[in-house]
C-alpha cells in the first residue's frame, strides 16, 4: 500500500528568506530542505501573509518554484470545528530545526504525537 504524500505548508518570510532593510537573504538550509522534501515526494505549498503572488515570486527568486504544488496567502480567518492546537495530524517545525530532517522523520514525529 502506498503512503499518501506528506502535506507541508512552508512560510516565506523569516523561514525561506530573511529581509534586512531592502536586502533579501535566502536561508540556505531551509531552501535545501524544501528541495529534499520535494525529492522525497512531499506535497509542498508555499504561503505568506504577503499573498499568493508574493509567495510565488519568492520561490522563483530562490529557484524552488517547481517544488510547490501551489502558492497561497496565509489565512486571516480559519473556519474549522477544531482549534488548530487540537489538530491530530499537525506538526509545527521551526526553520532552525529542519536541517537533516526527512519525510520519514516527520511521519515518525506525527506518530509519536498520536500516541502521547
Amino acid at each position: 500500500m502506498t503512503k499518501p504524500p506528506l502535506v507541508i505548508y512552508v512560510d516565506i518570510d523569516d523561514t525561506l528568506v530573511r529581509s534586512v532593510g531592502t536586502k533579501r537573504i535566502p536561508v540556505p538550509a531551509v531552501v535545501r530542505h524544501v528541495r529534499d522534501l520535494k525529492q522525497q515526494c512531499a506535497e509542498l505549498y508555499a504561503w505568506s501573509s504577503g499573498g499568493a503572488e508574493y509567495a510565488r515570486q519568492s520561490a522563483e527568486e530562490l529557484g524552488i518554484v517547481d517544488c510547490f504544488a501551489a502558492f497561497l496567502p496565509k489565512p486571516q480567518v480559519l473556519l474549522d470545528d477544531q482549534n488548530v492546537a487540537d489538530w491530530r495530524d499537525l506538526l509545527q517545525v521551526h526553520p532552525a530545526g529542519c536541517e537533516g530532517r526527512s519525510v520519514e522523520d516527520y511521519r515518525a514525529r506525527l506518530r509519536d504525537l498520536l500516541h502521547e
